[in-house]
């Protein structure tokens, strides 16, 4: 009887041409002659058979639900989820993560909430793909007013989903006392809601730390000389995100070592390109060493173009040297962002002494 309940599951998790209501009835109608209240539920053969869990998975989640006495709640999910559009495969992920999910009222909890994310836009795929990263928060209808608000920050539903595929954590951060205060302060940074939108993608994390881990970026972002209302500023912070002060002031003091720089040359490097502080030692090295060594820039030459570091060297730098003898005509293009200031120095706390 297991047997035939699960090879009816396994055909509606296949198909996903029909909506969640039509697979609903479809698998009581047929399941429901092998369901007899008489005979006992077991929980760990189901998430095996039926769902699609390994074994150890399974002995994990059974706990969680020992409390179920048949299979008719947990098939109705099934079958709900299989009119998402979920494959298999998707639904033994999701419950392997939220087991409890197997005891959600369809009609008055799951059915809600696709209608309410639907009411905001989603398409099918994208609200099955929100169950599959969305975890236990799927399950409460708060999630609607939270992502309303997320998609007007963010400004469309791809972008969301993205921040969500790198930090689901957004779903469950306060929203009044740490994301909206925090994205309040970059507002009050002058920066705008597409450049905003860019940064969270970029570092999801801006929104859901406390708000002075922000505030202390921000005036790093300054004391490097970028202020705060430029192009360039956002760029600093998504460059700065989370690193500490010494781990700052050692980076500035590397790229002066490894790019012959003085004060004023990193300062005019980092107010144009500030992605150059968030690359690896070793990438700045190697690239130090063919712009300098083996192409034969100036260091100051590179600091007014420090975009060149940022290129990478195997599929641009090298290839572009080798097939125009030279990459001087590669870095006239415009460069994004301008500094405000022409004097420029490390200040004192990012030094080493």
């Amino acid at each position: 009887m297991l047997r035939q309940r699960g090879r009816v599951l396994t055909q509606l998790l296949s198909s996903s041409s029909a909506s969640p209501v039509s697979h609903l009835r479809r698998l009581l109608s047929a399941a429901a002659p092998a369901i007899s209240p008489s005979i006992g539920f077991a929980v760990e053969d189901y998430l095996v058979r039926t769902c699609g869990l390994t074994r150890p998975q399974a002995a994990k989640a059974s706990p969680k639900l020992s409390h179920l006495k048949s299979p008719a709640k947990p098939d109705a999910v099934l079958a709900f989820l299989a009119g998402l559009g979920l494959s298999a495969a998707d639904v033994a992920a999701v419950v392997a993560k939220d087991p409890l999910l197997l005891c959600a009222k369809v009609e008055k909890t799951l059915a809600p909430v696709v209608d309410g994310l639907t009411g905001l836009g989603l398409s099918r795929p994208q609200i099955a793909h929100l169950v599959s990263v969305a975890g236990e928060k799927f399950r409460c209808r708060a999630i609607i007013d939270r992502l309303h608000y997320y998609l007007a920050l963010f400004g469309s539903s791809g972008k969301l989903l993205r921040v969500l595929d790198r930090s689901p954590y957004i779903l469950s951060s306060n929203l009044e006392r740490v994301v909206k205060p925090n994205a309040v302060f970059l507002r009050e940074c002058r920066i705008g809601a597409c450049d905003i939108a860019k940064l969270c993608v970029a570092q999801p994390r801006m929104l859901t730390s406390n708000v002075e881990r922000v505030r202390a970026m921000a005036a790093s972002a300054e004391g490097l000389g970028v202020p705060r209302g430029s192009r360039m500023f956002w760029r600093m912070l998504n460059a700065l995100a989370f690193l500490r002060e010494k781990d700052i002031a050692a980076k500035v003091e590397y790229l002066k070592d490894t790019f012959r720089w003085s004060d004023a040359e990193v300062g005019i490097a980092l107010c144009k390109a500030p992605m150059v502080l968030a690359l690896s030692k070793d990438l700045l090295q190697r690239k130090s060493e063919f712009l300098i060594s083996e192409v034969g820039l100036e260091p100051a030459y590179i600091a007014h173009r420090p975009t060149l570091p940022t290129y990478s060297l195997e599929g641009r730098l090298r290839p572009r040297h080798a097939a125009r003898g030279g990459i001087h005509g590669e870095v006239h293009m415009p460069l994004q962002g301008s500094c405000t200031t022409t004097r420029w120095e490390v200040p004192a706390r990012f030094r080493f002494t």
